[in-house]
């Protein structure tokens, strides 16, 4: 009898031994802050899968793993150890989040996009006996843990703007002030995005998320630069604000409007501005509706690959050389950072910055400019740790069309793309809002 108490004694003990133990720290962050995963209390060499399960705002899940060996102690420390296989590979301390897809069977042309920051994006971080690439639902995992990934940070106000016609919301740092501020723009697919500028509220600036394109209705906002003009104001004139102290950050057509206004504005004069895959291409002192039509005419350039997929990057090429169709960026007075992606298939941004190059430097302000230029990345370069999406559901602005819109990129260099261009640009605003020198930032 004692004999056999012994013996489940053990038993019990070995078990308890090998139950493995799965940290992850820290379990609530900011988006662009890194985690360490560490798993513990495996056997030495032991075959795990370290997976990564999100349900999005709009319902889907999305997943990534990474297939993993113990070491001689029996721990996978993901900072540290490569993954042999998996939806990345390598040392990649972020790479279950970079490399996040939709789970088999979901909806085609999904793209991941933070619809209320006023709620974390959750991700359960677990782990799986053996190497994995299918049927996570179906076993039992060995450990999970709950993270939570935020775009607000403790205290950011987060406040709707609706004032001189003007749309948007309006994200405020905690503190009485003074902040510097950004003006935030998004692109062509229209809507009222948020997140970014929560983002950088995070990080300590003022931020406006600004709306100037409708999303779903069948027109375009019919507004020209002083909608713009009154965003920016508006923002300037906040008691928050130093009002001397603003840029303007757009990402695609919102790049496009951002080098209009540091181009040609008399009343809105940003300190600096960042242009994220865009051109100068466009017809300028126009309203929307007229700068759409103008692309519209050259939309038989488009081109649709053996997958479906469109591709736009052809459609304001070759680069024109009619003063009116394109930005004069030689009249650009402030600090300018251009974030591009040579394999951008939306738009011809590689073109379109080597035009700007040399408009500015034959204009004498090429000092203002720093380029970021990013091999093997796509259109879409986002805040870092944001699932690449190659191509995605997108809604025209001409018709309301949905097709399936290509925007390039391979993953790992994308991620890393990402992940070096925020970084870069928080750098860039951190430089020319909170210091003194209005020179060109040296990145």
């Amino acid at each position: 009898m004692n004999v056999s108490a012994d013996v489940s004694l053990r038993r019990s003990a070995s078990s308890m031994a090998v139950c493995p133990v799965l940290s992850v720290q820290p379990t609530r962050a900011l988006v662009d802050e890194k985690f360490q995963i560490v798993v513990r209390n495996l056997h030495p060499k032991q075959e795990v899968t370290v997976h990564a399960l999100h349900h999005s705002d709009d319902k889907d899940y999305w997943e990534a793993f990474g297939h993993y060996i113990s070491d001689e102690n029996g721990t996978v420390t993901v900072m540290e150890d490569a993954s042999r296989g998996g939806t990345y590979t390598g040392t990649e301390p972020m790479g279950l989040l970079w490399s996040l897809r939709p789970i088999p069977g979901s909806r085609h042309g999904l793209r991941m996009r933070k619809k209320s920051v006023l709620s974390p994006m959750v991700v359960n971080i677990s782990v799986y006996k053996g190497h994995m690439n299918q049927g996570f639902s179906e076993e039992a995992a060995l450990a999970t843990v709950v993270t939570e990934r935020w775009y607000l940070a403790p205290g950011v106000q987060r406040v709707d703007i609706r004032e001189q016609g003007v749309k948007g919301t309006l994200f405020i740092p905690p503190g009485p002030g003074l902040f510097p501020a950004v003006l935030d723009m998004w692109g062509g697919g229209g809507g009222l995005v948020e997140y970014r500028a929560a983002l950088l509220a995070s990080h300590g600036f003022v931020a406006l998320a600004l709306e100037y394109l409708s999303a779903t209705e069948e027109r375009t906002f019919d507004i020209e630069t002083g909608y713009f003009e009154t965003a920016y104001h508006i923002l300037q004139s906040l008691p928050q604000v130093s009002s001397d102290r603003v840029a303007v950050l757009g990402l695609s057509f919102g790049a496009s409007v951002t080098l209009t206004l540091a181009a040609y504005s008399k009343t809105a004069k940003p300190r600096c501005c960042v242009c994220i895959s865009g051109s100068h291409v466009h017809p300028v002192n126009k309203p929307l509706f007229e700068v759409f039509q103008q692309m519209n005419k050259n939309l038989d350039k488009a081109r649709i690959d053996e997958n479906n997929h469109v591709i736009w990057r052809n459609i304001i090429l070759p680069i024109p050389t009619e003063p009116d169709l394109k930005v004069d960026v030689g009249k650009i007075k402030c600090p300018l950072l251009v974030v591009i992606a040579q394999d951008d298939q939306n738009w011809p941004t590689v073109e379109c910055t080597e035009d700007m190059e040399q408009i500015m430097e034959r204009s004498g302000n090429r000092h203002l400019l720093t380029v970021l230029s990013y091999p093997d990345a796509g259109h879409l370069i986002e805040p870092p740790y944001t699932p690449h999406i190659r191509f995605s559901n997108f809604i025209t602005q001409h018709n309301k069309e949905k097709v399936l819109m290509l925007w390039g990129g391979q993953t790992k260099p994308h991620a890393d793309a990402q992940e070096d261009a925020w970084e870069k640009i928080l750098l860039f605003l951190q430089k020319h809002l909170y210091q003194d020198i209005p020179s060109a930032a040296k990145l």
